[in-house]
């Protein structure tokens, strides 16, 4: 619902909570004041004209403060006269704040204020909706996301026991391996090694056995000639 209202000389449309400036009221800041100047009503399709004013249509308004316009500067010129005259005034203002607009009975405040109920208890429904949905949305995502984390805890407990179990045994059977290989190895290589030096050394004692029973039966040893170095030729023997 808005209405045109006259006052000083000028027509303004206002609804319920506009701020508007007026010309200046002989009323005190915090009051609130009844303007009978309504020149039209209107209410969605529906508009009522006065004829200059409506009957029955009032506004109310509260007053917020008085203060000055904006101001305006006038400069009169009369031409080979010299005369040059300039002035500034700056108007004398009243704020005024739409508090209600009644017309036959309804008040516009009273329809904005129930409007407004409304709303709000259509925004707490909404709320209330969206948050028993989102309970709801909450409890589903719990129960879909339990066997999903339940199954993995078994698997990574599992594998870790056959990573430690496999570890275990691998080391365990190529230590044995190589232990039972090398002390198979090390008494044949040197039982081995015994057995050829025992082999040379008899073969040698029996060489010189012989050698020995040879010389001893002939009766006599020979003994190889030592060569002699040939002689250096000198001066005095050429």
């Amino acid at each position: 619902m808005y209405a045109v209202i006259e006052t000083g000389g000028k027509q303004y449309r206002v609804e319920v909570g506009t701020e508007l400036q007026v010309e200046l009221l002989d009323v005190e800041p915090g009051k609130t004041l009844t303007l009978d100047r309504v020149l039209l009503v209107a209410d969605g399709d529906d508009a009522t004209i006065g004829q200059p004013i409506v009957d029955g249509a009032a506004v109310s308004a509260e007053v917020v403060r008085q203060e000055r316009g904006a101001k305006t500067i006038s400069f009169k010129y009369r031409p080979k006269a010299r005369s040059r005259v300039k002035k500034g005034h700056r108007q004398e203002l009243t704020v005024l704040r739409i508090s209600d607009i009644t017309l036959g009975g309804r008040s516009a405040a009273k329809d904005a204020a129930k409007a407004e109920q409304d709303a709000k208890t259509e925004r707490e429904r909404l709320a209330e909706a969206a948050a028993a949905q989102a309970a709801k949305d909450a409890e589903l995502a719990a129960k879909l996301a339990a066997p999903k984390t339940a199954e993995p805890d078994a698997e990574s407990t599992k594998a870790p026991a056959k990573a430690k179990a496999k570890a275990a045994t691998k080391p365990a059977t190529k230590s044995a391996a190589k232990s039972t290989t090398k002390s198979a190895d090390k008494p044949a290589a040197k039982s081995a090694t015994k057995a050829t030096k025992s082999d040379a050394k008899s073969a040698a004692t029996k060489k010189t056995s012989t050698a020995k029973a040879a010389d001893t039966d002939g009766g006599t040893t020979t003994a190889a000639p030592k060569k002699s170095a040939p002689k250096r030729a000198t001066k005095k023997d050429e």
